[in-house]
């Protein structure tokens, strides 16, 4: 019997082996979720800047989104990425501290597919708890290798943060040494131990790079390259072809184990480019979008993200219909041919349709965002944005602003706040946001 997937897909036109319902046959996934890389930091985005031959080479292999959400902060852009849930509904609205993490209770894409047979891995950022029990390990990861908190020295891989400083560096529950090797090196030595410990099984691997995040690292060959880019673009430009770099090294080592043809690869940023103190106060970029990372406004929550597996989904290709990240936990599951028995928890719905065929539309009438005190609901072109903040530029937002509507395709620049000219749009906005938190668990 066909799965889902099977059946979407064939409607496609897009050959996929039967046998894909049969553990030992299913695709094996990588997702890679990059740390603060800007809303068009891209050479395909439009990037002309950068230097970044692997990125566009998975988006000519595979489909390209242009209107794909995430929060704008890492831990619960992270939290939603792996519970298919809008950030109230996985508990995470704030970056992980010892007050706020992902709840254990979740059921994580990991522990989904791992119920199917999968080996799973998280290699590099975690950011969602940093106890044992609330670990990687502790949420369906089999094995892990990074740091759990928000961000870490390359070299010394303690967190760079203001003091106390601690070291942030573990293998499952154990932490492990490696001062002074750069951490992009040892992570793609752990990539490829991963997949070679696994390549007889399905492996869903996450790798959850810490670039171009600060501290702005890169390697010296890239800031020679850059020589020529004003401060601090040629920083964030280095780190960002850095990691392109070792992505590279993962894919030939992918191709020269035969793995490529059976393997999904899905690329995105968290969040959208930072503009604190600790990352030169920029160097990213989000062109006319407003804003940056910590802001609902376009350039903090609009991200890149990309979908490749050459042979079984359309290749150089491009949808500009509205996503998220919460969509990738159902879409994943109709690629591997496995039920999706968390649907009626789940705030995401399988993009499968949509990446197969240009002509169907968004599967969301609203997205919902929280982060602290800000929040915003877009419906349609529609967005409202509660209590908004533009790290880019915080002077321009003014008490009149505690309530922003823009109409994103007649304002990509979200330059005009509309809430006085259309008041019944904000009231069915409103009424939108009231419905999604009596949603809420008390």
């Amino acid at each position: 019997m066909k799965t889902k997937a099977i059946q979407l897909l064939s409607a496609a036109c897009v050959v996929i082996p039967a046998a894909v319902a049969q553990t030992q046959e299913r695709p094996n996934v990588i997702l890679i979720y990059t740390d603060d890389q800007g809303s068009l930091d891209m050479n395909c985005y439009g990037a002309s800047d950068l230097y970044t031959p692997n990125m566009d080479a998975l988006a000519k292999k595979g489909v390209r989104f242009t209107r794909f959400y995430a929060a704008p902060y890492s831990s619960p852009s992270r939290a939603s990425l792996l519970t298919g849930q809008f950030c109230r509904h996985a508990g995470l609205w704030k970056n992980a501290d010892d007050n706020n993490f992902l709840p254990p209770e979740k059921t994580t894409i990991a522990e989904r597919l791992k119920q199917e047979g999968y080996a799973t891995g998280l290699i590099g950022k975690w950011h969602l708890g940093n106890s044992d029990e609330l670990s990687p390990n502790a949420q369906g990861f089999d094995y892990f290798f990074g740091h759990r908190g928000g961000c870490i020295d390359n070299y010394s891989h303690f967190v760079y943060w203001g003091g106390p400083n601690r070291h942030d560096l573990w293998r499952n529950k154990e932490e492990v040494f490696y001062y002074g090797q750069f951490f992009a090196g040892i992570n793609v030595t752990e990539i490829k131990n991963f997949i070679a410990d696994h390549e007889k099984q399905p492996f869903f691997l996450y790798w959850a790079t810490n670039m171009p995040h600060y501290p702005l690292q890169p390697q010296p060959k890239w800031l020679d390259y850059y020589k020529d880019l004003k401060y601090p673009r040629n920083l964030y430009a280095a780190f960002l072809s850095t990691f392109d770099e070792v992505l590279g090294e993962v894919m030939l080592f992918l191709e020269k184990k035969n793995l490529l043809e059976n393997t999904i690869i899905i690329l995105q940023s968290d969040n959208g480019h930072s503009t604190e103190e600790r990352n030169h106060f920029g160097g990213g970029y989000a062109g006319a979008y407003r804003g940056c990372k910590a802001s609902m406004f376009e350039g903090g929550i609009r991200i890149p993200a990309i979908i490749s597996w050459p042979g079984k989904i359309p290749q150089n290709e491009v949808r500009e219909q509205t996503c998220m990240n919460i969509d990738w936990f159902p879409t994943l599951l109709d690629l591997c041919g496995i039920p999706n028995t968390q649907e009626n928890e789940m705030d995401g719905k399988s993009l499968l349709p949509l990446i197969t065929d240009n002509k169907n539309q968004s599967p969301h009438k609203e997205l919902y965002f929280d982060s602290w005190n800000q929040w915003a609901v877009i419906q349609g072109d529609w967005k409202l944005i509660g209590n908004p903040e533009d790290p880019t530029n915080p002077e321009s937002i003014t008490k009149a602003d505690s309530l922003f509507l823009t109409n994103i395709n007649k304002d990509i620049s979200e330059s005009v706040n509309l809430a006085n000219q259309y008041p019944k749009v904000v009231e069915q906005l409103m009424k939108v946001r009231k419905t999604y938190l009596s949603t809420l668990e008390k």
